[in-house]
């Protein structure tokens, strides 16, 4: 009996430790948990800062702004491209140069006047190039200048109407009517195409002319390219001579005159050094 009853029966207990044995599971859990939210809080912050160093991401895959930018920003976006841009190939331009004169179309330049604006293009381009007159030549000039900004300034309102008229002006020669955007531009080449001037009704390029001089001359430091077709006329000559000055001719053909304007940063009292005529008499004595 002793035996019996020195006998310890074992009586299975629950452990103390089986509730925390619960909770460490769901510990587990909750600890899992909690490193996936920092790993994706990380990866979200890691985007976040690579985006605001990358600014061309929040752009489509063109590189430009998107269509609901405003119209300031597409200037500025081709103002910056135009600083980037590449010449246009050697190879290309000699062929677009070559088929322009070799056309057979009727009213079109001379083969030595394409050919020297073409050289001017060459030269300075991709570049600012305002073109006043729209003709047979138009997309040559604008293709010539691939990669640079190309405005054409004609008097048909069929073929250009002005979309603001913010700039006012005593001098009847100056055009202030083209939109307000045009007159903040360093322009580096001006072509002088038109208006029409081969009849009496026509109004003639005078105004062209002289709205050329004064934006030359107010580009800033450096030089402007100056080309006036039909120089050969008296009236092309003439205003050629008063306001882009015989002393800035540096070529000339038949038809084409190239006068290089030298700006000096700031405005200038006379249009020519050996002549008299200021910017203030002509505008009174036109009016």
């Amino acid at each position: 009996m002793k035996g019996v009853s020195s006998t310890k029966l074992m009586y299975p207990q629950p452990s103390s430790n089986h509730k925390n044995g619960g909770n460490g599971i769901s510990n587990s859990v909750t600890y899992r948990r909690r490193i996936w939210l920092v790993a994706f809080l990380s990866f979200f912050a890691f985007v976040s800062i690579l985006t605001l160093h990358n600014p061309t991401w929040a752009r489509d895959p063109s590189g430009l702004p998107s269509s609901s930018s405003s119209s300031h920003a597409a200037v500025a976006s081709a103002a910056t491209a135009t600083t980037r841009a590449t010449p246009l190939p050697a190879v290309v331009f000699d062929a677009l140069v070559h088929y322009a004169v070799a056309s057979n179309y009727t009213w079109k330049m001379e083969e030595d006047d394409v050919r020297a604006i073409a050289g001017v293009l060459r030269r300075r381009g991709p570049c600012n190039l305002l073109v006043f007159g729209i003709g047979r030549e138009t997309p040559l000039w604008r293709a010539l200048n691939q990669g640079g900004r190309t405005v054409f300034v004609d008097e048909s309102q069929y073929y250009c109407r002005p979309v603001q008229n913010l700039l006012f002006s005593d001098c009847r020669l100056a055009i202030n009517d083209l939109p307000n955007q045009l007159y903040d531009v360093a322009w580096d080449v001006i072509l002088i195409d038109g208006p029409k001037g081969y009849e009496a009704a026509a109004p003639g390029r005078m105004s062209a002319i002289f709205t050329a001089a004064v934006m030359a001359r107010y580009r800033g430091r450096g030089h402007v390219d100056v080309l006036v077709h039909d120089y050969d006329r008296a009236v092309e000559r003439l205003c050629s001579a008063e306001f882009l000055c015989s002393e800035n001719l540096v070529a000339a053909t038949s038809r084409l005159a190239h006068f290089l304007i030298r700006t000096s940063g700031g405005p200038a009292n006379e249009f020519c050094s050996n002549g008299t005529t200021t910017a203030y008499s002509a505008a009174t004595s036109s009016s």
